[in-house]
């Protein structure tokens, strides 16, 4: 991104585009700090954590997507290359993006057989990422 953005300045993204960037971009902010507010549980791993009484979060932005910190991710991998104005970084952000819908599958999977309630949950929130769509 930066080769194309700064170096080489491969792409023209108009300024207007690189403002719906930068819009986006505290979007994900704010839905990184929504998320981490309201799920003490949040880790790198994905395991459930029996040992810290570990249950389903259900308030904030869990009440509409089931991973709203990948939700944010998204944003904000859109964000950043809009705002730094390369198209070759939204290649990159849907290669990104491609890997965290691939993991959020796979996690999906364990807290629905390691967590107790998970399956209700899957049925009241239907959307993974983004409400209405999917």
């Amino acid at each position: 991104m930066a080769l194309d953005a700064v170096r080489f300045r491969w792409s023209q993204v108009p300024p207007w585009l690189q403002g719906v960037g930068a819009f986006l971009l505290l979007g994900s902010f704010y839905l990184f700090y929504r998320t981490f507010r309201e799920n003490p549980y949040l880790s790198p791993a994905v395991r459930v954590q029996r040992e810290r009484g570990q249950t389903v979060v259900t308030t904030g932005p869990y009440r509409y997507v089931r991973h709203p910190m990948y939700a944010g991710f998204g944003l904000f991998t859109l964000g950043t290359a809009l705002l730094l104005a390369s198209w070759c970084g939204l290649l990159g952000a849907g290669i990104l993006m491609a890997m965290v819908v691939w993991r959020a599958v796979r996690e999906e999977g364990v807290l629905r057989e390691e967590l107790a309630g998970y399956r209700d949950y899957l049925a009241r929130v239907r959307y993974r990422f983004i409400p209405y769509l999917w």
